[in-house]
């Protein structure tokens, strides 16, 4: 059964700002600390990635994964869904940004199963700490500026 979790930040930034850096899939190990390596398999007429290929470290190893993305409620939201991966049989999510002054409210929602088995503290600890990690370092990208 995957485990669910949501969290909220708010970041310095407009929603266009952290959608742009949100969706720059390529960057992403540039700033976020566990990608080691993204890759855009297929985009979009927009040019969007609609599928991204992903190593990353988790578990004291590397990991592979792609993930679908889906641009329907953009640029207020995206989702995204696990196409294949190891260790995982679903890693979905959602990221949301609403406008909050002069910065934006932004809420991330995830479900993860991994298919190894692993207790369900550990499982729900390494939920919040991929969104924790992930929502500080989205933060401080948009707002480096």
């Amino acid at each position: 059964m995957a485990d669910q979790v949501s969290e909220r930040i708010r970041i310095e930034g407009s929603p266009s700002r952290c959608f742009e850096v949100a969706t720059d899939f390529e960057r992403y190990p540039v700033w976020a600390r566990d990608v080691k390596e993204a890759t855009v398999v297929e985009r979009d007429a927009e040019g969007r990635g609609t599928k991204v290929e992903y190593r990353a470290a988790a578990m004291g190893r590397t990991i592979r994964y792609v993930l679908a993305y889906d641009y329907a409620d953009a640029p207020g939201a995206f989702s995204w869904q696990l196409v294949e991966g190891d260790m995982l049989r679903r890693l979905d999510g959602r990221y949301q940004f609403d406008p909050d002054g002069d910065s934006t409210r932004v809420t991330y929602d995830l479900a993860v199963e991994v298919s190894v088995p692993l207790p369900g503290l550990i499982k729900r600890r390494a939920a919040g700490l991929i969104m924790g990690s992930a929502l500080k370092e989205l933060k401080r990208e948009v707002e480096k500026g």
